[in-house]
């Protein structure tokens, strides 16, 4: 190979490398983050309006969330990390504005307390979607309490994401790893 395409390719597999293997590590932290503090709810699983959103393997969401205007100003309340101890107030009723939600916007909740967000949890892209997330279904998720609409699935339902993980890592170092090896044969 020519110098300067080694350079180029080096440079390239390094810089994509390096920021998949980043993207894997900020995810991998959010979703940790989002189970361990993120305020509790149950979801349901809504079917998707687009056809083509269907076969998407992670399921649409509708889930309610405290209003930010109401008693518990959730964004006012909330320091930078999420606190270990969150208040009683912030418990939410899981049936709240209940009702098949036919668009990709939170809407406003007949009390006026919360609302329905639509949302697609994170960490969940399987090819297929399982058999337990049909529409209706129910299921444990938790949700930053400054942005409602980045979920997980909770502990316990969580599909196993590891293979995929495992795939996105190993991926991010073979990249940098070639990139590296590029650069040091170039500069060599």
């Amino acid at each position: 190979m020519e110098t300067p395409t080694t350079l180029v390719g080096g440079a390239v597999l390094t810089v994509f490398g390096s920021a998949l293997l980043l993207w894997c590590a900020v995810e991998l932290r959010l979703r940790h983050r989002l189970r361990r503090y993120g305020v509790p709810a149950t979801a349901q699983v809504v079917a998707d309006p687009d056809p083509a959103a269907a076969m998407d393997g992670s399921p649409l969401l509708s889930y309610p969330v405290a209003s930010p205007g109401g008693r518990t100003g959730l964004a006012a309340d909330f320091p930078a990390d999420f606190p270990a101890d969150l208040p009683a107030d912030l418990a939410v009723v899981a049936d709240a504005g209940a009702g098949t939600v036919h668009e990709l916007r939170p809407l406003a909740a007949p009390d006026g307390a919360h609302r329905l967000v639509l949302a697609r949890p994170r960490g969940n892209t399987p090819l297929r979607r399982p058999a337990r997330l049909i529409p209706g279904a129910a299921v444990q998720v938790a949700y930053d309490p400054r942005r409602p609409d980045r979920v997980v699935l909770a502990a316990h339902e969580e599909l196993p994401s590891l293979p995929a993980d495992l795939f996105w890592a190993l991926l991010a170092t073979s990249a940098l790893a070639g990139g590296l090896t590029l650069l040091a044969l170039a500069l060599r």
